[in-house]
């Protein structure tokens, strides 16, 4: 039986006497759709509360192996910030190659270096939605054992991916503010999480 009440009033309900020697049941929520139901109304697999009509997804989740939201645990600043130190590397080294292809192409100082920034940025843009969209991570974060997935754990597809690497390009000009807030946040998101509603989890 559905009770249809918010998550904040759920909690013991008494439905008989209990001096007439009548059990109380309690309301617990869904692990998927978030609904209330009493505790005997729901299956439990591992520390997941599934109502019935959930069920045969939540079962397709974990045959698929997705990252179920009650089984994620946010990456800190700190492996963040390393997983980025190692693919601002590799990032690093391709630049210079462009870089240098660039100068074969123009000996004009100036061209060549809106060319090499252009191609830099052009790439690190495509480098983070090829990987991202494919493998949910980047080289520097399969390195450091993260991934970034949407809130329920589901992989994300390509275009989020490629608006994440935009918006964290706004995280950068920004001082780099929008990386450190991942320091304070509750669940670990930097400003381009919270735009792209993403989250970066320990694989």
């Amino acid at each position: 039986m559905n009770l249809d009440i918010p998550l904040e009033d759920s909690g013991q309900v008494f439905l008989d006497n209990p001096s007439e020697g009548r059990t109380s049941r309690t309301a617990k929520s869904c692990s998927e759709c978030g609904m209330v139901y009493f505790d005997d109304e729901l299956i439990q697999f591992g520390d997941a509360l599934v109502c019935g009509k959930c069920k045969p997804l939540f079962v397709q989740k974990m045959r698929e192996g997705v990252t179920l939201a009650g089984e994620m645990v946010y990456a800190g600043f700190w492996i963040r910030l390393g997983a980025k130190f190692i693919d601002g590397i590799i990032l690093s080294v391709i630049g210079f190659a462009l870089g240098f292809a660039g100068a074969l192409i123009t000996s004009h100082v100036v061209v060549n270096a809106i060319l090499q920034n252009t191609f830099s940025f052009g790439f690190s843009v495509a480098y983070a939605t090829y990987f991202l969209g494919k493998y949910r991570a980047t080289p520097g974060k399969m390195a450091c054992g993260l991934k970034v997935v949407r809130p329920d754990g589901e992989q994300i597809n390509y275009a989020r991916a490629c608006g994440r690497a935009f918006a964290e390009f706004l995280s950068s000009i920004i001082l780099c503010i929008g990386y450190i807030i991942a320091a304070f946040d509750e669940e670990k998101r930097a400003l381009h999480d919270r735009i792209c509603d993403t989250r970066v989890i320990k694989a």
